[in-house]
């Protein structure tokens, strides 16, 4: 694929644009979930939803199942989490093949996603597969609060203030590096940019990012936050997290440097 210029930008079809939602449910805490994304639950008659194990009830599913009434159904659509791309290449398209015969059925459909459906979501293949292989079949998305928003808001509920950006600042939202070669050079590239970086899926590399940024003195201007709205989320200055594995779904927000005028 070429870009997004290469893919069909208008195409008529008899399905109506809200019979497929991407919903994006946010974070994990259900109270987060917008407006917008309850009324499209409310409106469905399947609810679709990624599962990384044949059985496995999802995150997704987990979050909004507050707004699922019996009376609909839940379609479990697997997507392994493996490397090799030929497996998921085949998940995303037979997401696709299942959801527009959903919709060609005359179904309202909507397809949950962790966090916002546009970063770093499996429902941005699917969006690409359904573009692709179904052009005939429209759909709309729904943006959801991020896991970082959600961190820097959750942090300043214990006085841990570390807003995402100021005015020219720029701000990147990536994986955190595989060596600390990458991580140093990261953070001083952010430095000379005035850049504040979100690090996600830390994980198993905690241990060695806490020596990194202790070597560049960066554990006091650094917020560590696990598994963000759920029951069991934890958000801490890096300075307070031992250098153990941490979960996945861990993450840093790292501000190196503040305006000149503030309040």
């Amino acid at each position: 694929m070429a870009g997004w210029l290469a893919l069909p930008l208008s195409i008529t079809s008899e399905c109506s644009p809200d019979q497929l939602v991407l919903v994006g449910v946010g974070p994990g805490d259900p109270e987060l979930l917008t407006v917008a994304a309850v009324r499209a639950l409310e409106a469905a008659d399947v609810v679709a939803h990624p599962i990384a194990n044949e059985g496995a009830e999802g995150m997704a599913l987990a979050i909004a199942s507050r707004w699922i009434r019996p009376d609909q159904r839940c379609l479990p659509l697997l997507f392994p989490m493996v490397t090799e791309s030929q497996p998921r290449i085949a998940a995303w398209r037979q997401a696709a093949d299942v959801l527009a015969a959903e919709v060609r059925s005359g179904h309202r459909v909507v397809l949950l996603c962790e966090g916002d459906v546009s970063l770093f979501a499996t429902g941005s293949y699917v969006q690409l597969a359904l573009r692709r292989h179904h052009p005939d079949v429209p759909f709309a998305l729904i943006p959801g609060i991020t896991s970082v928003s959600a961190a820097a808001a959750a942090a300043a509920k214990d006085s841990l203030d570390l807003p995402l950006a100021f005015q020219q600042e720029g701000l990147l939202i990536r994986p955190c590096p595989e060596t600390n070669a990458e991580l140093i050079a990261l953070l001083q590239s952010a430095r000379k940019t005035s850049t504040v970086l979100g690090l996600i899926k830390l994980g198993q590399r905690w241990s060695w990012v806490r020596a990194a940024l202790q070597q560049e003195q960066l554990l006091d201007r650094a917020l560590f936050a696990q598994r963000v709205g759920w029951p069991d989320q934890w958000v801490a200055s890096a300075q307070a997290v031992p250098d153990d594995v941490r979960p996945y779904f861990s993450m840093l927000l790292i501000r190196q440097q503040w305006p000149e005028v503030l309040p």
